[in-house]
Protein backbone atom coordinates (compact mmCIF):
# COMPACT_ATOMS: atom_id res chain seq x y z
CA UNK A 1 0.00 0.00 0.00
CA UNK A 2 0.89 3.27 -0.61
CA UNK A 3 0.60 6.40 1.02
CA UNK A 4 -1.35 8.09 -1.66
CA UNK A 5 -3.84 4.63 -1.46
CA UNK A 6 -3.88 5.28 2.04
CA UNK A 7 -4.71 9.08 2.09
CA UNK A 8 -7.19 7.83 -0.73
CA UNK A 9 -9.46 6.17 1.70
CA UNK A 10 -8.54 7.40 4.95
CA UNK A 11 -7.95 11.10 6.71
CA UNK A 12 -5.66 11.04 9.58
CA UNK A 13 -5.99 13.66 12.46
CA UNK A 14 -2.62 13.73 13.54
CA UNK A 15 -3.72 15.61 17.04
CA UNK A 16 -6.17 12.97 17.95
CA UNK A 17 -4.50 10.49 16.66
CA UNK A 18 -7.75 9.03 14.67
CA UNK A 19 -8.40 7.95 11.91
CA UNK A 20 -11.55 8.64 10.16
CA UNK A 21 -12.97 6.74 6.99
CA UNK A 22 -12.94 8.93 3.23
CA UNK A 23 -14.90 6.21 1.68
CA UNK A 24 -18.17 4.03 2.64
CA UNK A 25 -16.83 0.47 4.20
CA UNK A 26 -20.32 -1.53 4.41
CA UNK A 27 -22.84 -0.39 7.44
CA UNK A 28 -19.92 0.09 9.64
CA UNK A 29 -17.50 2.15 7.92
CA UNK A 30 -19.48 5.00 6.91
CA UNK A 31 -17.70 8.06 5.54
CA UNK A 32 -16.64 10.33 8.72
CA UNK A 33 -16.74 7.37 10.97
CA UNK A 34 -13.55 6.73 13.05
CA UNK A 35 -11.77 4.03 11.68
CA UNK A 36 -10.22 0.95 14.01
CA UNK A 37 -10.98 -1.32 16.24
CA UNK A 38 -9.04 -2.14 19.94
CA UNK A 39 -7.49 -5.66 19.79
CA UNK A 40 -7.19 -7.53 22.78
CA UNK A 41 -3.67 -6.79 23.21
CA UNK A 42 -4.67 -2.92 23.19
CA UNK A 43 -3.61 -1.65 19.76
CA UNK A 44 -5.93 -0.51 17.34
CA UNK A 45 -6.40 -2.11 14.31
CA UNK A 46 -7.78 -0.84 11.34
CA UNK A 47 -8.94 -3.44 7.80
CA UNK A 48 -7.47 -1.66 5.14
CA UNK A 49 -7.79 -3.18 1.57
CA UNK A 50 -8.44 -6.14 3.06
CA UNK A 51 -5.47 -6.00 5.17
CA UNK A 52 -5.13 -5.25 8.79
CA UNK A 53 -2.79 -2.49 10.42
CA UNK A 54 -1.70 -1.48 13.72
CA UNK A 55 -2.99 1.99 13.76
CA UNK A 56 0.28 3.20 14.91
CA UNK A 57 1.81 2.24 11.69
CA UNK A 58 -0.80 3.47 9.60
CA UNK A 59 0.05 6.86 10.93
CA UNK A 60 3.59 6.71 10.12
CA UNK A 61 2.25 5.62 6.31
CA UNK A 62 0.42 8.28 6.40
CA UNK A 63 2.54 11.46 7.65
CA UNK A 64 6.16 9.93 5.94
CA UNK A 65 5.11 8.23 3.15
CA UNK A 66 6.23 4.79 4.58
CA UNK A 67 6.00 2.23 7.62
CA UNK A 68 8.22 2.09 10.52
CA UNK A 69 11.35 -0.16 9.27
CA UNK A 70 11.43 -1.87 12.48
CA UNK A 71 9.08 -0.77 15.49
CA UNK A 72 6.98 2.30 16.72
CA UNK A 73 7.37 3.25 20.53
CA UNK A 74 4.09 5.08 22.33
CA UNK A 75 5.80 7.43 24.33
CA UNK A 76 3.35 7.85 26.96
CA UNK A 77 2.78 3.80 26.65
CA UNK A 78 -0.70 4.49 26.05
CA UNK A 79 -1.26 1.93 23.15
CA UNK A 80 -4.30 3.14 21.65
CA UNK A 81 -2.77 6.94 21.65
CA UNK A 82 -1.65 7.23 18.13
CA UNK A 83 -1.31 11.41 18.50
CA UNK A 84 1.74 12.03 16.21
CA UNK A 85 3.62 13.68 18.71
CA UNK A 86 3.11 10.55 21.02
CA UNK A 87 4.68 8.33 18.48
CA UNK A 88 8.72 7.62 17.57
CA UNK A 89 10.28 4.77 14.82
CA UNK A 90 12.77 3.13 16.68
CA UNK A 91 14.01 -0.49 17.45
CA UNK A 92 12.63 -3.22 18.87
CA UNK A 93 15.45 -2.96 22.07
CA UNK A 94 14.76 0.98 21.87
CA UNK A 95 10.98 0.15 22.90
CA UNK A 96 11.98 -2.15 25.34
CA UNK A 97 14.54 0.40 27.25
CA UNK A 98 10.82 2.79 27.57
CA UNK A 99 9.14 0.11 28.74
CA UNK A 100 6.86 0.61 32.15
CA UNK A 101 8.18 -1.37 35.38
CA UNK A 102 5.73 -4.56 35.38
CA UNK A 103 3.50 -4.61 37.94
CA UNK A 104 5.13 -7.40 39.55
CA UNK A 105 8.50 -4.86 40.21
CA UNK A 106 8.35 -4.52 43.81
CA UNK A 107 11.97 -2.45 43.88
CA UNK A 108 10.74 0.21 41.46
CA UNK A 109 13.88 0.10 39.55
CA UNK A 110 14.79 -1.97 36.19
CA UNK A 111 17.47 -4.71 36.20
CA UNK A 112 17.18 -5.01 40.50
CA UNK A 113 15.79 -7.72 42.31
CA UNK A 114 16.05 -8.86 45.97
CA UNK A 115 17.30 -12.72 45.48
CA UNK A 116 19.05 -14.78 48.31
CA UNK A 117 19.83 -11.86 50.92
CA UNK A 118 21.25 -9.83 48.27
CA UNK A 119 20.31 -6.73 45.66
CA UNK A 120 21.26 -8.43 42.64
CA UNK A 121 21.59 -5.81 39.26
CA UNK A 122 20.96 -6.98 35.70
CA UNK A 123 20.76 -5.82 32.03
CA UNK A 124 19.28 -7.34 29.31
CA UNK A 125 21.04 -6.52 25.91
CA UNK A 126 19.71 -8.13 22.56
CA UNK A 127 18.24 -11.02 24.07
CA UNK A 128 21.08 -11.56 26.30
CA UNK A 129 21.05 -10.72 30.08
CA UNK A 130 24.89 -9.45 31.65
CA UNK A 131 24.63 -10.25 35.79
CA UNK A 132 26.20 -7.21 36.59
CA UNK A 133 26.79 -8.37 40.59
CA UNK A 134 24.94 -8.89 44.07
CA UNK A 135 24.77 -6.47 46.44
CA UNK A 136 24.58 -5.66 50.53
CA UNK A 137 22.94 -2.48 49.91
CA UNK A 138 19.77 -1.49 47.52
CA UNK A 139 22.01 1.32 46.08
CA UNK A 140 24.84 -0.30 44.90
CA UNK A 141 22.62 -2.23 42.70
CA UNK A 142 20.63 0.38 41.36
CA UNK A 143 24.25 2.20 41.16
CA UNK A 144 25.43 -0.74 39.15
CA UNK A 145 22.63 -1.09 36.76
CA UNK A 146 22.76 3.07 36.12
CA UNK A 147 26.43 2.87 35.50
CA UNK A 148 25.37 0.13 32.90
CA UNK A 149 22.73 1.62 31.65
CA UNK A 150 25.16 4.48 30.59
CA UNK A 151 27.56 2.12 29.54
CA UNK A 152 25.74 0.61 26.80
CA UNK A 153 23.85 3.83 25.75
CA UNK A 154 20.63 3.08 27.30
CA UNK A 155 17.96 6.41 28.36
CA UNK A 156 18.40 7.05 31.86
CA UNK A 157 15.55 5.44 34.46
CA UNK A 158 14.85 3.18 30.98
CA UNK A 159 15.82 -0.42 30.12
CA UNK A 160 15.71 -4.33 30.19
Amino acid sequence: MTQQELQEVLDYEPLTGLFRWKVQRGSRGKIGSIAGSPHKNGYVVIRVFDKKYLAHRLAFMWMVGCFPNEGTDHLNHIKNDNRWNNLRECSNEENMKNRPLSPKNKTGQHGVRFKKNLWEAQITLKGKTIYLGGFLEFHEAVNARKNAEVLYGFHENHGT
